[in-house]
């Protein structure tokens, strides 16, 4: 959020929106790069793409495993670069929030494995005999 004066709230104070909350800088990289000229922030078929994308990326640049997802969240909230300088260590609540989502990526895994089976059978075989 800008302020006015100091204490008037006006405009936003980051150019993240929709979806995957991507930053204006970092959309039109992931359009340009993935040839998505028509992709949309506020499509959430685009976000999930962009996502994909940016956890690539950040395993590419910055050698993070797709499946950490403490540090794939920091990458994310601090870009590549703050990243690679470290700014997240002075930001212990950063690293709460990062714990959170990784925790939350767990809980999502499991479920994803118990079920996994049944979603290969296909709709129309759980349709009927499930």
């Amino acid at each position: 959020m800008r302020w006015f004066i100091g204490f008037i709230p006006y405009g936003r104070g980051s150019s993240a929106y929709g979806y995957s909350q991507a930053k204006t800088v970092t959309w039109d990289e992931y359009v340009k790069e993935a040839d998505r000229f028509w992709a949309s922030r506020n499509d959430f078929a685009d976000a999930i793409d962009f996502m994909g994308w940016y956890i690539d990326k950040t395993y590419r640049l910055n050698k993070v495993s797709k499946w950490d997802g403490y540090h794939q969240y920091l990458n994310y909230h601090e870009g590549w670069g703050g990243y690679r300088r470290g700014s997240y260590k002075n930001k212990a609540w950063l690293s709460t929030v990062a714990r959170r989502v990784d925790d939350r990526a767990k809980i999502y895994s499991a479920q994803l494995k118990k079920c996994e089976k049944d979603l290969q059978r296909g709709w129309l075989w759980r349709l009927f005999f499930d």
